[in-house]
């Protein structure tokens, strides 16, 4: 494909040379396989990627599996750890229980706290049922699981919404039958200039007579901070948190060809702050005084900041064999979530009281220094039903279809509490003075300058069904999703800000038909080929007005001209082209897989100029494409190498401009698409060696690759980083303006991660494993984080700083 670069053509060419050296070996369906006793059926793990039991080495497309083993092994914690050793998986973390998703660089950018309405392009799965909500996706913790299965490509024919770049399904263990087992486990680490983490966890299954079967599992973390805070709020390690949960499953088997699962899971994460550092802000910075400039890991804070995500989750699994090689299943959820993120808004309130406040009505400046916290809460209720038919037997043809129905209520608010904020508006000339404040609330409360209510209503219904043929050395698979989508939302808001919006029912819809083709060729046993056209979707939805005091010229400026009039965005829709090989044998295994996607109305978030609010646009034009990889070997019985990788090339393929021709939110043909390294890679090697009678001895060390990104698409347009109008407010003296303020680049740098593991097992199921994380302390930065388009602050998320610690296990 011309457009990978000379050293990506050579790894092609020693791919291709690799497959033919491996003819007579087995696949893995591009899977990187470890060992996991749990996890293997012979020689293979079974996964349910095709909505069946099957092999993976059977599954004609692009997967990878990372067992609890490999996953024990490399220290993984999160998602985002997992990612970093998949090829084409991307996480962008902005802290706990707030990650997003993105699989084969289909992204369009950074979903901002405050964007209720935005899809997710990933799915996300616990075992059978959906999680995946935007930013908000659940981080639950990864002690009992069985795997993480990772489905590159769109999914939209057996995973519905949200699964167009790809679906990762966290798989866990289920109750056994007449078996007695469990794990405890306790761990303790310490943050490189931060504070002491801790965790402790367990498991246990207990079967409950010869047709029942209960496990339980309950872990709780304490999360070791490591950024400081200068300011009126100072503080050391103000980012630290907690995570505490559970599950609760029961098996039963009434009788043969029947099983029924209930389970209840809840989790609760509380952090104390982000894992944010700043670079500029209103209060704090190189305008005020050229010894402004804060250190690394470093942020101003005049109010202590919080995030807190309850949820509940209860499902009701039930499997049938209806007999004639068919079973029934039946999945039905409840999901519960009550979110809060509680920021230090200070600075977006008062560069918003500079200018224009201050500067254009003759407000007094000292209501810039008024400390001001944006109180964003979700609440979330949802129901989901899937029920599907599947064959069971071992003939050519298989088949499966079924239904799908969800409902969601997801009500958001925000309130900007702000103390004092309304006594400088009626104390300001027109258009402020008396009564102003109480005469924009709108039913909200007084003193809070920004207040808004959106509940959602969607409703979603779908059928969808695939099959397959195996003649001879052929497989022929095909298969479709048809969906019909409602949303239905409201919009108040109240306060000096917003615009006042009493808005009811605004509402938008659509249909559409999402199919897959699948041809594979077994050229021998040890060797298949594979070629796959898929179509996947993401849902659209319903813009928010702009807020209109604060556009530049108001309802008739040219802000107002470029962003407003947008009611609605439409739904994004993606074909996926892929072919791809996959060889194992020998103890060696190479999977790859090469793809192109062609993006239709790629929806992008736009910063609206100066009116603090944002903006969804559909680009009509855009691709991904790459190669991604991934190398196994068994050297000898005691060291085992793996190697994978991919590189991914994302554009945007047309422009997206204003009355006068001038190009929105970077939407300019040739822009990368945001949030995707172009290359990422990770290594590992682990050796393992019996040292003493029944007790082995192993050391793992790995090496992770992630390349230079974007968090915006307007990130890389010309000049951007370079302020000539920045905000500040001196607290000491007062003054105040704007001036010019060159922050630099808007490209995140590549960061590379090497972590090492070593540790002693017995074969009486005690381990104890030392590890260090990010050994080299590399401050990896993730994303850029703003207010005011970066003019009142603008700072990143950052990663964890080196971490060492201990773990010691016990299996039962």
């Amino acid at each position: 494909m011309n457009q990978f670069p000379h050293h990506q053509s050579v790894l092609c060419l020693s791919a291709s040379c690799l497959v033919l050296a491996l003819t007579g070996l087995s696949t893995t369906a591009y899977a990187q396989e470890t060992d996991s006793a749990s996890d293997w059926y012979g020689n293979e793990i079974i996964v349910t990627a095709t909505k069946r039991n099957e092999s993976i080495q059977n599954v004609p497309f692009s997967i990878n599996a990372q067992t609890a083993e490999a996953m024990q092994r490399m220290g993984a914690t999160s998602i985002e750890d997992v990612s970093r050793s998949v090829a084409g998986l991307t996480v962008q973390n902005l802290g706990p229980g707030q990650s997003q998703v993105s699989v084969r660089g289909v992204s369009a950018g950074q979903v901002v706290r405050d964007q209720p309405g935005v899809k997710e392009q990933v799915g996300v799965y616990l075992d059978e049922s959906v999680i995946s909500m935007s930013l908000f996706t659940p981080d639950f913790d990864l002690f009992d699981l069985d795997r993480v299965e990772t489905l590159r490509g769109p999914q939209g024919t057996l995973f519905g919404s949200g699964s167009e770049g790809g679906t990762v399904r966290y798989i866990t263990k289920q109750p056994k039958l007449g078996q007695t087992e469990g794990t405890v486990e306790a761990g303790a680490n310490v943050l490189k200039g931060g504070d002491v983490g801790y965790s402790g966890k367990g498991a246990i299954n207990l079967p409950l007579g010869e047709t029942a079967a209960i496990r339980a599992v309950g872990y709780a973390e304490h999360y070791a901070g490591f950024i400081d805070a200068i300011g009126p709020a100072a503080g050391k390690n103000i980012n630290d948190g907690r995570r505490y949960g559970g599950r609760l499953s029961l098996l039963w088997e009434p009788a043969p060809g029947i099983k029924l699962t209930p389970r209840i899971i809840y989790q609760d994460i509380r952090t104390n702050g982000f894992n944010r550092e700043d670079s500029y802000h209103l209060y704090y910075n190189e305008l005020i005084s050229p010894f402004d400039i804060l250190p690394e890991r470093t942020q101003y804070l005049k109010l202590r900041e919080e995030f807190r995500d309850k949820t509940t989750l209860a499902d009701f699994t039930a499997n049938v064999d209806i007999g004639a090689d068919v079973a029934l299943t039946s999945i039905t959820t409840y999901i519960h979530r009550d979110i809060l993120v509680s920021r230090d808004a200070s600075a977006l309130t008062g560069s918003v009281s500079v200018t224009p406040f201050v500067v254009q009505f003759g407000v007094n400046p000292a209501i810039a220094n008024l400390p001001s916290n944006l109180r964003d809460t979700t609440k979330l209720k949802q129901w989901t039903q899937e029920l599907r038919l599947a064959s069971t037997g071992a003939g050519p043809f298989q088949w499966v279809f079924g239904g799908f129905y969800s409902h969601v209520d997801r009500n958001y608010e925000q309130r900007l509490p702000t103390p004092g904020y309304d006594a400088f508006i009626d104390a300001a000339p027109a258009p402020f003075g008396p009564g102003a404040s109480a005469g924009a609330a709108n039913g909200f409360p007084l003193n809070s300058p920004y207040n808004a209510d959106i509940p959602y209503i969607i409703k979603q219904y779908a059928a969808f069904g695939e099959a397959s043929y195996k003649l001879g050395q052929f497989k022929l698979t095909a298969g479709g999703r048809y969906y019909d989508f409602k949303e239905e939302r409201d919009f108040k808001t109240g306060g000096v800000f917003p615009n006042g919006d009493n808005r009811v029912g605004d509402k938008t819809g659509s249909t559409g038909f999402s199919p897959r083709f699948i041809a594979s060729y077994e050229a021998n046993r040890d060797l298949t080929f594979n070629v796959q056209a898929s179509k996947g979707f993401r849902l659209g939805g319903v813009n928010d007005p702009l807020n209109l005091p604060l556009c530049n010229g108001g309802a008739t400026g040219p802000d107002a001209a470029t962003y407003g009039n947008r009611p609605t965005f439409e739904d994004e829709t993606l074909w996926n082209y892929e072919a791809g090989v996959k060889a194992s044998g020998s103890g060696i295994t190479f999977n790859a897989a090469a793809f192109y996607n062609d993006i239709k109305n790629l929806q992008v978030t736009a910063d609206a100029g100066s009116c603090s609010s944002r903006i969804l646009f559909n680009v009509p034009k855009a691709h991904t494409a790459g190669l991604e990889a991934e190398l196994s070997a068994r050297v000898s019985p005691n060291l085992d190498l793996s190697l994978s990788g991919s590189y991914i090339d994302s554009k945007i393929d047309s422009n997206v401009t204003d009355g006068g021709g001038a190009i929105i939110a970077g939407i300019r043909k040739g822009n990368r698409l945001p949030t995707v390294p172009k290359f990422q890679m990770a290594a590992a090697a682990t050796y393992t060696m019996e040292i003493a009678a029944e007790t082995d001895w192993s050391f793992t060390a790995s090496f992770q690759h992630v390349g230079d990104r974007y968090t915006q698409l307007d990130d890389q347009e010309p000049g951007k980083g370079s302020f000539t109008n920045s905000i500040y407010y001196d607290p000491a003296t007062g003054a105040y303006g704007t001036g010019a303020f060159n922050f630099g680049s808007y490209k995140l740098g590549a960061y590379n991660l090497v972590n090492l593991s070593t540790g002693v097992s017995w074969d009486s199921g005690l381990s104890v494993t030392l590890y260090v994380n990010n050994l080299f302390d590399e401050n990896a930065l993730y994303s850029l984080d703003r207010e005011r388009g970066g003019r009142g602050r603008l700072g990143y998320n950052i990663g964890t700083p080196r971490k060492i610690g201990v773990t010691v296990r016990k299996d039962f």
